[in-house]
């Protein structure tokens, strides 16, 4: 597959020297000046990252690779889970265009001093960011980096059944790493959520860390059985997987919101509990996870982008929640079709992973889509 300034290549379904020699045919020959590179790999070859980074390096001559394991990855139209896979792409950006960082936890004094005179000299910077689920400080994290950067940041949370490993120039794991790119370099995200919302804002008026006691100065079960229906308030075991908080997100103009799963529900004391700390005053709604809905929204998305971008996309990154992909959409890569049929064939590559990444803030159930114009 080629593009003006990118190549991306996939292969699934072998050991990991054939997938890498596969997926190094589909680039070859590199874009004149390639100097930066994508690598997702599904979590079976966690263990062989080192060896497959070593190998790209030594035929490509690219120094500076980007990219995480995840439990699922893509390409154009194409989606592989549960199979060794593979995905890269190559880029030949402007020289000095990009800064690839190392993990960042809570001390950002490293970074700062390492990025500091890059930053100054590109502001209005795009982030391309890879996170460690085991980190429950990263929503902190994410927040305190676009404060130091001013950059706007896209990306995922690792996933994998044992190490979720990321790559920032060699393999790493803990906190956030990824590549920093100059604002010359013309880009467009768009976000797309995976439910619908069912009922109206509500304001919490009592809880204590993240168990919710009234909505509204009403018990909050009683509250929640009204937005969800007389249906599925028979039989509460139905709600698990199927509905989940929202979190409106202050200032959006578009209804934004944060999903968060519902972990426990107390009948006798009319509680609900949330995967998130909240506050007296927060606002939640309540939304459900379905195909119809999510198939909607992602072509509203895509649709969006189609209209905000003047020619077809020179190259892409997708990165989505393990929850979508072959689980809400269908095991025939659904999900990736939808965007190729809407914005065409081109380089593109990603991963499902344990959380997305759009701004500052970090997001589940979504899909995060980056264009490169």
């Amino acid at each position: 597959m080629t593009g003006s300034a990118f190549r991306a290549g996939h292969a699934a379904g072998g050991p990991w020297s054939s997938l890498v020699k596969s997926c190094l045919a589909q680039v070859m020959p590199l874009p004149e000046g390639a100097n930066l590179g994508f690598v997702y790999a599904t979590d079976g070859l966690a263990g062989d990252l080192g060896s497959i980074l070593t190998f790209l390096r030594e035929r490509t001559h690219i120094v500076d690779w980007v990219g995480s394991v995840g439990l699922g990855i893509c390409a154009s139209g194409v989606e592989t889970f549960d199979a060794p896979g593979l995905a890269i792409m190559v880029a030949a950006l402007p020289a000095g265009s990009f800064r690839v960082f190392a993990p960042i936890a809570a001390d950002f004094d490293r970074f700062t001093a390492e990025t500091a005179p890059w930053l100054e000299r590109h502001p209005g910077a795009l982030g391309i960011v890879h996170g460690d689920p085991r980190q429950a400080a990263v929503p902190e994290t994410l927040a305190a980096l676009t404060a130091r950067s001013a950059a706007f940041l896209v990306g995922g949370i690792s996933s994998a059944r044992t190490a979720p490993l990321q790559i920032a120039g060699r393999v790493v794991e803990g906190g956030l790493s990824g590549v920093l790119l100059a604002g010359e370099i013309g880009v467009a995200t768009g976000l797309t959520q995976g439910c619908s919302p069912i009922g109206p804002v509500h304001q919490i008026t009592e809880v204590a860390d993240n168990v919710i006691m009234e909505l509204d100065d009403r018990p909050a079960l009683d509250v929640f059985r009204e937005d969800i229906g007389e249906l599925l308030s028979r039989d509460m075991r139905r709600v698990a997987g199927l509905i989940f908080a929202g979190l409106p997100v202050a200032g959006s103009d578009t209804g934004d919101y944060l999903v968060r799963n519902l972990v426990a529900i107390d009948v006798e004391h009319k509680w609900l509990a949330v995967a998130q700390e909240l506050a007296i005053g927060d606002r939640i709604l309540f939304c459900r996870r379905d195909a119809p809905s999510a198939i909607a929204d992602l072509k509203r998305m895509l649709a969006a982008l189609k209209q905000r971008t003047a020619g077809p996309a020179k190259a892409g990154l997708y990165y989505s929640c393990v929850g979508r992909g072959p689980n809400l959409f269908g095991t025939n890569s659904e999900e990736l079709g939808l965007v190729r049929e809407a914005l065409g064939d081109f380089p593109l590559v990603g991963f499902f992973g344990n959380g997305e990444i759009s701004n500052d803030r970090l997001y589940g159930y979504t899909a995060v889509l980056t264009l490169f114009l």
